[in-house]
């Protein structure tokens, strides 16, 4: 089986930037993509971006595009989501989460917190 952890999150002024990381571990890992989600209080969970893992190319939500930026290690096999010029909403608990074919999420994280302060 795959387990996805992700780390980084935290409380940050309006404004400021927090880099999330997902790891993944497991004897066999097998991915075409890798997608960020994040969930609100009282929100349906929301896709924000994703990268195909082989060639490494992304595409984001508008409402993280400019902002948000996702890159992978292809050697240690993680992913990461910068993200810059945060804003109170996007306040939400942050999860990752793995494709094996193109908008087929098989596996996914617990989650890590995000808290943007005013």
């Amino acid at each position: 089986q795959v387990q996805l952890v992700e780390s980084g999150g935290g409380l940050v002024q309006a404004g400021g930037s927090l880099r999330l990381s997902c790891a993944a571990s497991g004897r066999t890992f097998s991915s075409h993509s890798m997608g960020w989600f994040r969930q609100a209080p009282g929100k349906e969970r929301e896709w924000i971006g994703g990268i195909v893992w082989s060639v490494g190319s992304t595409d984001y939500a508008d409402s993280v595009k400019g902002r948000f930026t996702i890159s992978r290690d292809i050697f240690k096999r993680t992913v990461n989501l910068q993200m810059n010029s945060l804003k109170p909403e996007d306040t939400a608990i942050y999860y990752c989460a793995s494709a094996l074919r193109p908008g087929s999420y098989t596996y996914w994280g617990q989650g890590t917190q995000v808290i943007v302060s005013s």
